[in-house]
């Protein structure tokens, strides 16, 4: 087949995944930003119009600017954790050698088969008031008064760090694929210790895994509405448990709109932020 055909063969190919997208996403978005210019009456009832109403009193109320800095500090804190948690993993499974290696990685990404809700459902057994930690703290005699992890943001942190660990070890080692044995073997031989090794070599040749680990949970954790919702009692509020309580329990759809935009626009700056991270890390690594 000549060249001039090629592009046209190319684009009729991308049309049906196009097509997906159009009306899968990118309709339904407008649908949203259409909605969130229109005025809330009160009742369900909706004015068709355009005003800003919505965006102000986002914007304006204290309530849910503590809601979106809430969203985003719950983010930052469950991803930080996540990925210190993750990389050794990811790093074991990367490096060894076993022939065990790919049960291991099936064991380690085991979890992601049992639903979320099944997940938060357990950890609110496990870290409820007289749930099994604290039975076990009471038991061992380590505490009279078992911290208080249910319906507390710490709660809701732990285990959002648990339920999306899987998510980073399998971004992470497919991120690590800079990794070469033979690099920090001829550190050895130089006479860098592991410390060193670690240092030079081996972090940042996994940086780039490292962050997309890092943006996956972050996206993840501020879409998230079940865990911050049932762990949390109804005391930690998020933009996904508030978007849809003004959706469905006070049919305040553009308010609901404005919110989602708010969240989008989230995603768009941590999306942002990553790719100029990313470009910095290549820049650092390459040594240009």
């Amino acid at each position: 087949m000549s060249r001039s055909w090629r592009p046209p063969v190319a684009w009729g190919l991308l049309l049906p995944g196009l097509g997906v997208l159009l009306f899968a996403y990118a309709m339904p978005m407008l649908w949203v930003l259409r909605m969130a210019f229109n005025r809330f009456t009160g009742g369900g009832g909706i004015e068709i119009t355009l005003t800003l109403d919505s965006f102000a009193d986002v914007f304006t109320d204290p309530y849910y600017l503590r809601v979106a800095l809430t969203t985003v500090k719950l983010g930052l804190l469950v991803a930080a954790i996540t990925v210190l948690v993750a990389y050794p993993l990811a790093l074991f499974l990367v490096r060894t050698t076993s022939k065990w290696r790919g049960l291991l990685t099936i064991l380690a990404i085991a979890p992601m088969l049992v639903s979320s809700v099944a997940r938060t459902y357990g950890w609110m057994v496990v870290l409820g008031n007289q749930g099994l930690l604290s039975a076990v703290l009471t038991g061992l005699g380590l505490t009279d008064t078992p911290p208080q992890l249910a319906n507390q943001f710490a709660g809701v942190v732990i285990a959002l760090v648990q339920i999306f660990l899987p998510y980073a070890v399998l971004a992470m080692t497919s991120g690590f694929g800079r990794l070469d044995a033979t690099l920090e073997q001829a550190a050895a031989s130089l006479g860098a210790g592991r410390i060193t090794r670690f240092l030079r070599v081996t972090l940042p040749l996994t940086l780039p895994g490292v962050l997309t680990g890092l943006l996956l949970v972050f996206v993840l954790t501020i879409s998230a509405y079940v865990t911050p919702r049932l762990i949390g009692g109804g005391r930690v509020f998020v933009l996904a448990s508030e978007i849809y309580d003004q959706a469905t329990n006070q049919l305040n759809w553009p308010l609901a709109a404005a919110l989602s935009l708010v969240l989008v626009i989230v995603f768009g700056i941590a999306v942002t932020v990553f790719g100029l991270l990313q470009r910095r890390v290549e820049r650092w690594v390459s040594g240009r």
